[in-house]
C-alpha cells in the first residue's frame, strides 16, 4: 500500500490532516467550520464517552438534557459570561422560510420577513444561562441539594479558524452543572471533576497532565477560579484536554436561584460547571501516533484484535475461521473487542496497512503454516514489532500484551514530556526554550499585564499555575520583579 500521509517531520500540521481524513475519523461538512464525524471517528468517541459517563455516575452525578437554543436575554444576565462568548454567538432570527418565483428557473428559497421571533435565540455556546433558568424552578429547600447534573450535547462557538476536532464550530462535549448549598462544597465538586479528567486522561487516554489553575486571564468567562488539566502533543504545543470552574454564586444570583437553609432562611446556592468536548480525540491523535497512522490506547481503541486470514482455497480458509472463531470466543469472554477481517476483496498486505492506519493495538495472522505448526504471527502496532507465538494460551497473552501497550503508551508519552519540559531563569533561555518546543517552567510576577505583554512577543500563554507547585523565590522573566513561584508556559492548540 503506497505511502498515505505526510510525514511528521515533514509538515507536523499536514501530517495531522492526512491522518484524520485518511483514517476514516472525521471530514469537512458543507457547512464552513464544521465536520462529519465518520464511523471509526465516532466509535472512539462511543469509548471515551462510556468511560467517562460511568466516571460520572460513580461520584453521584445523573445525566440529563437541556435545549440547544437559549433567549438572548438570559446572556446579558451575567456580564462577563455574555462578554466571553459574544464574539462566538450564532443567532436565531426568524422561525420559517418561504419560495419566491413563478418557474423552476426563478424560484428562490428566503426569509420570511413575517416569521421574525419576538426575541432572537442564541444557538448554545455553553448552557449555564439556560440551565440556571431551569434550576430556579428545581432548587426551593437544602434537601434539593446538591444537585449533581450532567448532559451529553452538542454546542455552537463561530470559530473563524477551525481544525477538525481541535477547533471546530459545532463540536461534540459533555457539561457538567451542579449546584450546592455551600462554597467548601462547590470547590470540592470543582476539585473532584478535575481528579476525574486527569484520571481518564492518563488511564484511557494514556496522556500524562498537569493539573492547575487558570489565571485570571485566562478563567472560563463568569468563574471564579478555572482548573484545568493541561498535556503536551509530541510536536511540544500544549493542549487543554479539560477544565472544572468554581463558579462561585455569579448564576445563583443572575438567576435568583436561592434555597432555605435548615434554618429556614434563603441563601444563594453555590455553583460549578466542568467539560470535555470531542478535542479529546485531536489530543488522542497528536500524543501517541504516529508516520504509519493512528496508535489508540488499547482501552479506547473499537477494535483490539484483528485477525487476518492468509489463505489460497477455501479449504484453507475455513480451516483458519474454524480457528479463529475458537480464539474469538476465548477474546470475548475477556471482554476483549476482536474482529474477524475475511473479505475476499483485499490482499493481506493492504489490510495489515490499513489496520496500521486505523491503530488496531493488536494484529494477527493466520496462514496454513500457521495453523500447521499451532502458532499465529503477532504484531503490536505501539512499537510495531511482529513475532510468532504459539496458540495455546493465546487469549490471556493478548490480553497481557494488551496491557502492556497501555502502560507502554502512557510511559512513552511521560517520558517524552519530561525530556521536553525546561526550566528557565532569564528571557533569553524562555525564547530559546519556546523555540525548541514543550512546557516552559519559569517565574511570573503575577499581573496582567506581564502575562499579555509576554504572550504579545512570544505567542506563549500561561497554561496554568500547578496545583501543589513547589515555593522558591526568583525573578520574573520579562520584568525582573519578585516571584515565588514558577508557572507552565507554552504555545498552544
Amino acid at each position: 500500500m503506497a505511502k498515505v500521509l505526510t510525514s511528521r517531520a515533514d509538515d507536523y500540521n499536514q501530517w495531522y490532516q492526512d491522518l484524520v481524513t485518511k483514517a476514516d475519523l472525521a471530514d469537512h461538512s458543507a457547512v464552513r467550520g464544521c465536520m462529519v464525524i465518520k464511523p471509526h471517528g465516532y466509535a472512539i468517541w462511543e469509548k471515551m464517552q462510556q468511560a467517562l459517563d460511568k466516571m460520572f455516575k460513580d461520584t453521584g452525578h445523573v445525566n440529563a438534557y437541556f435545549p440547544l437554543f437559549i433567549p438572548k436575554s438570559f446572556l446579558s444576565k451575567e456580564a462577563k459570561h455574555v462578554d466571553g462568548f459574544a464574539q462566538e454567538c450564532a443567532v436565531v432570527t426568524h422561525h420559517r422560510l418561504k419560495t419566491i418565483g413563478d418557474t423552476p428557473e426563478t424560484r428562490q428559497v428566503v426569509v420570511d420577513e413575517k416569521a421574525k421571533l419576538d426575541e432572537e435565540l442564541i444557538v448554545r455556546p455553553t448552557s449555564e444561562t439556560i440551565i440556571w433558568n431551569t434550576y430556579r424552578d428545581w432548587i426551593k429547600s437544602h434537601r434539593d441539594l446538591p444537585l449533581l447534573i450532567n448532559q451529553w450535547a452538542n454546542v455552537v462557538r463561530w470559530e473563524m479558524r477551525t481544525r477538525l476536532f481541535l477547533r471546530t464550530a459545532e463540536f461534540l462535549w459533555q457539561e457538567g452543572h451542579t449546584a450546592h448549598a455551600t462554597k467548601q462544597e462547590a470547590i470540592e465538586e470543582t476539585e473532584r471533576m478535575l481528579d476525574v479528567y486527569a484520571e481518564f486522561a492518563e488511564n484511557f487516554m494514556a496522556i500524562p497532565v498537569i493539573k492547575g489553575i487558570k489565571t485570571p486571564n485566562e478563567r472560563f468567562a463568569g468563574a471564579e477560579e478555572t482548573y484545568c488539566i493541561e498535556a503536551m502533543m509530541q510536536d511540544g504545543k500544549a493542549l487543554q484536554a479539560g477544565t472544572s470552574h468554581f463558579l462561585g454564586q455569579n448564576f445563583a444570583k443572575a438567576f435568583e436561584v436561592k434555597f432555605a437553609n435548615s434554618e429556614n432562611k434563603l441563601e444563594y446556592v453555590w455553583a460549578t460547571s466542568w467539560g470535555v468536548s470531542t478535542r479529546l480525540m485531536g489530543a488522542l491523535i497528536m500524543s501517541h501516533s504516529d508516520d504509519a497512522g493512528l496508535v489508540i490506547p488499547p482501552k479506547l481503541a473499537p477494535i483490539q484484535v484483528v485477525i487476518v486470514p492468509i489463505f489460497r482455497s477455501e479449504e484453507e480458509l475455513k480451516a483458519i475461521t474454524d480457528a479463529a472463531n475458537k480464539l474469538m470466543t476465548d477474546l470475548r469472554a475477556k471482554n476483549i473487542t476482536v474482529k474477524f477481517d475475511n473479505n475476499d476483496k483485499d490482499r493481506p498486505g493492504f489490510k495489515f496497512a490499513q489496520h496500521e492506519l486505523k491503530g488496531v493495538p493488536v494484529r494477527l495472522g493466520i496462514g496454513p503454516k500457521d495453523l500447521a505448526n499451532g502458532s499465529v504471527e503477532m504484531a503490536r502496532r505501539d512499537l510495531m514489532t511482529k513475532e510468532v507465538v504459539p496458540m495455546e494460551g493465546l487469549a490471556q497473552r493478548i490480553a497481557d500484551t494488551l496491557d502492556d501497550i497501555q502502560s507502554n503508551m502512557y510511559k512513552k508519552a511521560l517520558e517524552r514530556r519530561e525530556a521536553m519540559t525546561h526550566y528557565v531563569n532569564t528571557w533569553a533561555e524562555f525564547e530559546a526554550a519556546l523555540d525548541k518546543g514543550g512546557f516552559v517552567m519559569a517565574h511570573w510576577d503575577g499581573t496582567a499585564e506581564t502575562e499579555a505583554r509576554i504572550k504579545e512577543q512570544t505567542k506563549a500563554t500561561i497554561r496554568c499555575i500547578p496545583l501543589n507547585n513547589k515555593q522558591e523565590d526568583g525573578q520574573c522573566i520579562l520584568t525582573g520583579k519578585p516571584s515565588k513561584e514558577r508557572v507552565v508556559f507554552a504555545r498552544a492548540y
